[in-house]
């Protein structure tokens, strides 16, 4: 049976289903998905039977979760929630890129749709938020960019970084001191011996330098190739 106010605990496991696939295809697990939200494994069994029975999640026993059309527009609301937030605290009220995560995650599930909309459109209904993360629409639609992780591109590789993960904001506090933002241009020049740094160039110009980054950092940068396609929409009901 469906409920038509869901918890800000469901709110919260439709969204970091989401979220998991959202740069990559696999589905997540149980285990994935207590270790995200920081609860125990015997939690998330709880929460997802529960999921199950209000129709926004399909899971089998020892098998992947993934949401039903239900749980998918639950899920694109709430991601759309968080990502204008983390952006108005940026653009409006001076917050730093490392700081918005947790002050998003307090805000979303207090706010009104018509908050949310207002907010949308005195931002300019933009289409990213501050890591590069896209922002659904109104209507269900994603723009989601072409994008690899850097740790996955080949030597002589060129691009621009398009997304920054935010999951640790220390390393996000790194980026910020070195000047590694969205939209630097970045080349792969190769790596140091026996398994050692990335080298790579970022930037442009007379601000071009190089960088021995660790695989922490490699993995959390997302480089854009030139094509952008329609991520996700709506499913039908």
């Amino acid at each position: 049976m469906k409920t038509s106010t869901p918890s800000s605990s469901i709110e919260d496991y439709v969204k970091v289903i989401y979220s998991f696939t959202e740069w990559q295809d696999k589905p997540i697990t149980s285990s994935q998905l207590a270790q995200r939200l920081g609860v125990a494994n015997s939690s998330v069994s709880e929460m997802v039977r529960k999921l199950k029975d209000q129709g926004l999640v399909d899971h089998q026993p020892y098998s992947a979760i993934t949401l039903t059309a239900d749980g998918f527009r639950l899920a694109l609301s709430m991601v759309r929630r968080h990502r204008l937030i983390e952006t108005y605290l940026v653009q409006e009220l001076g917050y730093s890129w490392d700081e918005v995560h947790d002050e998003a995650e307090l805000l979303e599930h207090a706010v009104s749709d018509t908050f949310i909309e207002r907010m949308a459109a005195k931002l300019g209904e933009p289409l990213r938020d501050p890591h590069g993360d896209p922002i659904p629409a109104a209507d269900g639609t994603v723009l989601v960019p072409q994008a690899h992780r850097l740790s996955d591109l080949d030597d002589g590789h060129t691009g621009r970084i398009t997304r920054i993960s935010d999951e640790n904001p220390a390393l996000l506090r790194y980026l910020a001191t070195e000047e590694i933002d969205l939209d630097a241009p970045i080349e792969v020049l190769g790596r140091r011996p026996f398994g050692g740094a990335l080298v790579v160039r970022i930037g442009s110009g007379e601000s071009r330098r190089s960088f021995d980054l660790a695989d922490e950092v490699t993995s959390a940068l997302w480089v854009h190739s030139d094509k952008v396609h329609a991520g996700c929409r709506l499913p039908d009901a």
